[in-house]
């Protein structure tokens, strides 16, 4: 039986091309212009925050965000998970600050919140919390404890674009959130990124971090005119605040990402329809199905086979791939990211021991494709396929 099943499909839809020509066709300027302030606006009212900030990739909304942590907070530790994407982990390494490890939660694969609240200490700067392929990792008493001890709660919802918790999108809890906007994502600009955040000053400081450090970024011009009068010597128009980047996006993703978001809620209603069908098919002595679905919104299906057999995963992922359907062990990120060589220098040998739940999703936990115009009879023969491997 062949599935011909990929990783991700038709995430940019021939409406969105046809915007994007008629776009083109008037000879615009596709550099950060129009566009890109409205997309950001528009972001912000559907997440609900103040300010949002567009970039070139999810992976340069970590960077910007740490960035921006460190020059207005200083250095320290910061608490992230086993299993996530590299940039997450990299941002916190890039603007030197000492990452503390946390394994996950079975049920939803973010950060076991009882561990992070226990790695608490008065070095810790910051919880990087990333919300895994659209679960939602945030409890109550993870939000209580950091509040009453004034530690910023930074959300990765790169992959978790429309999860919620108690009603309200992630992202819109922390300090500063990030979302990606990858083709294999919920919504797709080809390349992109935002990074969002209700306070001003970290607003201020991303505008700025994602064009070089100028100052003539910053929205406010009082925050022009304050570096203007300190620094007299210099052009107004090139005075750099910080040692920065260039990470901006242009016009062009900004006019896919506002056609994608009018679609994005109504997308995300079929995603969190095929899982489900999928958990209610799937043979659950042998592969997990109690996932908390609570919030979730998940562009991918999650499959974690329930016993560490390594035979039968060998025959699970030859029955997927003779299917024809594209896979991804380890889960997000590959698994456990304390197993990857760029780390080797910052843990000690074998640390990936330390985390049980992690090191099972790494060897025995797969992510498959979720789109919204996935056919449930095709659930059902993924379903058949995999229930039927001995």
């Amino acid at each position: 039986m062949k599935l011909d099943w990929p990783l991700m499909k038709n995430n940019i839809t021939k409406e969105d091309l046809d915007v994007l020509i008629k776009f083109l066709k008037g000879m615009p300027r596709l550099t950060q212009s129009g566009n890109v302030q409205a997309f950001e606006m528009e972001w912000s009212k559907w997440l609900g925050v103040n300010y949002s900030v567009f970039v070139n990739s999810g992976a340069s909304a970590n960077l910007l965000t740490m960035a921006a942590l460190k020059h207005l907070y200083g250095e320290g530790e910061v608490i992230v998970p086993t299993l996530t994407w590299v940039s997450d982990i990299a941002s916190v390494l890039q603007n030197s600050f000492t990452p503390v490890f946390v394994d996950i939660n079975p049920r939803n694969l973010c950060m076991d919140d009882k561990q992070v609240i226990s790695k608490l200490s008065d070095k810790t700067k910051a919880v990087f919390l990333t919300h895994v392929q659209g679960f939602n990792g945030l409890t109550d008493r993870l939000i209580a404890i950091l509040k009453e001890r004034n530690i910023p709660l930074i959300e990765d919802a790169c992959e978790s674009h429309g999860a919620t918790f108690k009603g309200k999108k992630v992202g819109s809890f922390g300090l500063i959130s990030n979302f990606s906007f990858y083709f294999a994502h919920h919504m797709s600009t080809i390349e992109g990124g935002m990074v969002c955040t209700n306070d001003e000053d970290i607003y201020e400081a991303v505008r700025m971090l994602r064009s070089h450090g100028m100052v003539r970024e910053a929205s406010k011009d009082s925050t022009e005119q304050k570096y203007i009068k300190k620094h007299p010597d210099l052009n107004p128009d090139f005075i750099f605040a910080f040692p920065a980047y260039n990470v901006r996006s242009t016009e062009i993703g900004a006019v896919l990402g506002r056609n994608q978001l009018k679609h994005l809620d109504e997308n995300n209603i079929k995603r969190k329809k095929n899982f489900e069908i999928f958990l209610n098919n799937i043979d659950s002595h042998k592969y997990r199905t109690d996932f908390d679905l609570e919030g979730s919104c998940n562009y991918a299906f999650n499959l974690i086979i329930k016993k560490p057999d390594q035979k039968f995963r060998d025959r699970v992922e030859m029955a997927l791939c003779d299917a024809g359907v594209e896979f991804r062990r380890g889960s997000s990120g590959g698994g456990n990211q304390l197993r990857q060589p760029y780390l080797k220098s910052f843990v000690p040998d074998k640390e990936w021991e330390k985390y049980p739940e992690i090191e099972h999703v790494h060897f025995y936990g797969y992510y498959i494709g979720n789109y919204p115009d996935l056919e449930e009879q095709k659930i059902f023969s993924l379903c058949d396929l995999l229930n039927n491997v001995m």
